[in-house]
């Protein structure tokens, strides 16, 4: 019970320890499944062997991302203490009780939660600030139009097919970024267009592919409330306003409707 759930709040102290050889007695005592698992390639292992390497791995990894992510907090993780934890752990010393620790390794959660929500409260006020600047600007740009909703797009190429209805099926390319040039979605680096009801997107979106025709190319310059708005998802952090490049392959109609005709 203990090792268990020492285990979950270091969940990847083992990764700290993969550079530190085992003595003598310690391969000794794991036996020869144990011994300088280092030196033995992915396809010599044993099947025990994997999974224990895996466990360690994970335990690893999740250490690594969260050190990363209270860095960018600005809370630093004390791997002395950590190392002692995991040792403490594993030889069953704890300095705290199973209960003491699911509180403490809770209360560190709560830290962390109220860190990132401050954080994001600064950065979208940021991004209002920012947004508001960069539409302005953009607006007063020969070839840029604004909408009555506060959307922007300029035709970087006409095309000549249908254009869409809200309602319909539509099969795009595009690439997404933010003000300051970092890329966060593309179907041109997946290698294929995207198809979706043009309804069940962002508003900018639904908007904007309406004006377009098949075969254009329009660049959107889409505000915050028309986008996600408060909300964050991936590099997006709330109140963003952001800029898409996108090309109308096909309008594609209903299934039930193609069949009509």
């Amino acid at each position: 019970m203990q090792k268990s759930l020492v285990a979950l709040s270091t969940i990847a102290a083992l990764g700290l320890f993969a550079c530190q050889p085992n003595t003598s007695d310690e391969a000794a005592s794991t036996g020869t499944e144990g011994a300088n698992v280092t030196a033995v390639s992915a396809e010599e292992m044993t099947d025990a062997q994997k999974q224990a390497y895996a466990m360690g791995a994970s335990m690893g990894l999740f250490v690594t991302t969260r050190a990363e992510q209270q860095e960018q907090l600005g809370l630093s993780l004390d791997q002395a203490a950590l190392q002692q934890g995991f040792n403490d752990g594993l030889n069953d010393t704890l300095k705290f009780t199973p209960e003491q620790i699911q509180q403490i390794a809770q209360q560190g959660e709560e830290v962390l939660r109220a860190k990132q929500q401050e954080m994001a409260a600064e950065a979208a006020e940021k991004n209002i600030e920012a947004g508001l600047a960069y539409l302005e600007e953009n607006g007063q740009r020969e070839g840029v139009v604004t909408t009555d909703s506060g959307l922007q797009y300029e035709v970087l190429t006409e095309g000549e097919g249908a254009s869409p209805e809200a309602t319909d099926l539509v099969k795009v390319h595009y690439r997404g970024t933010l003000l300051d040039g970092t890329e966060f979605d593309s179907s041109y680096k997946r290698g294929e267009p995207a198809q979706f009801p043009l309804n069940q997107v962002i508003a900018g979106w639904t908007e904007g592919v309406q004006l377009m025709k098949e075969g254009a190319k329009y660049r959107f310059h889409i505000p915050s409330e028309l986008a996600y708005g408060r909300r964050s998802t991936g590099s997006i952090t709330p109140n963003s306003t952001l800029i898409f490049d996108v090309e109308l392959l096909e309008v594609v109609k209903p299934q039930a409707e193609a069949t009509e005709e």
